[in-house]
């Protein structure tokens, strides 16, 4: 397996679909709901992951894709070797904002990841991880992640947590908000995880996201000696919605010991 091509491959294809959602932002959008009024999809999200399969299944017509569009393919396991892409991670920020959204694109191996990239296609700022070499910032290696203690950290974490919701006991993670620095809700978990590896936040914190909001950026933060796992502390499934806490190393172990050891099972 030729890993740095399949890297060139991700990111030149990565690019190129940034500059297509760049160029949509002066047409009408075609804005559609799945779950929910607030679950947005556009012809944008559908067409960018198209333009990924058509490649991918090109170039590599051996590789399986798993897609949030379900353009790709139905899998029960992740055997060879995956494409797991997000389109436009944040399209609730996409149509209101035309900001505040990313591409995720991560390659894993029989469920192993290798290969991370998550594009702020507004700032033009590639977050990219090869498995044992690191991750970077467009051409800037970032330097692994340090620990820090609760009261300076800044955490990634929507209101919803924290007000009356179905997934979790509000009560739980509000000590957590009252005892940090500050926190933070941009919208799009990749990004989110893009900024615990860049050091910009130093936890996430969310209740529900499936593989492809999630891929590349646990490969990111694992590169740069950051934790995830779900709230309960176990490994994420790779096929299914998790509960997901990313963070610093240290910071994560004092959270989970003081704030989530209430949670149930």
């Amino acid at each position: 397996m030729n890993w740095t091509e399949i890297d060139e491959n991700a990111k030149k294809w990565t690019r190129e679909a940034g500059e297509r959602i760049r160029t949509s932002f002066s047409k009408e959008l075609m804005i559609h709901t799945k779950s929910s009024p607030d679950d947005l999809v556009t012809n944008i999200d559908q067409e960018t992951e198209q333009f990924f399969i058509e490649r991918i299944r090109k170039t590599y017509p051996e590789h399986q894709i798993l897609g949030e569009e379900g353009f790709g393919d139905e899998l029960d396991k992740l055997d060879g070797t995956v494409w797991i892409i997000d389109p436009i991670d944040g399209t609730m920020n996409f149509v209101h904002q035309q900001r505040n959204f990313a591409i995720s694109v991560a390659v894993y191996e029989y469920g192993v990841g290798k290969i991370g990239l998550i594009y702020d296609v507004v700032h033009d700022e590639l977050y990219h991880a090869k498995v044992g070499e690191g991750a970077y910032l467009n051409d800037t290696k970032l330097p692994q992640l340090e620990e820090v203690a609760v009261e300076k950290a800044v955490i990634g974490l929507n209101a919803t947590w924290i007000t009356e919701n179905k997934r979790i006991d509000p009560t739980i993670l509000a000590p957590l908000v009252r005892k940090v620095r500050g926190t933070r809700s941009y919208g799009s978990a990749a990004l989110e995880m893009a900024y615990v590896a860049t050091g910009r936040i130093d936890a996430y914190i969310t209740l529900r996201l499936s593989p492809w909001d999630f891929a590349a950026g646990l490969i990111l933060v694992n590169e740069l000696g950051g934790k995830v796992t779900t709230l309960h502390g176990e490994p994420l499934n790779m096929l299914g919605q998790n509960s997901v806490f990313v963070s610093k190393p240290g910071l994560h172990e004092v959270i989970s010991k003081d704030y989530l050891y209430k949670l149930k099972k």
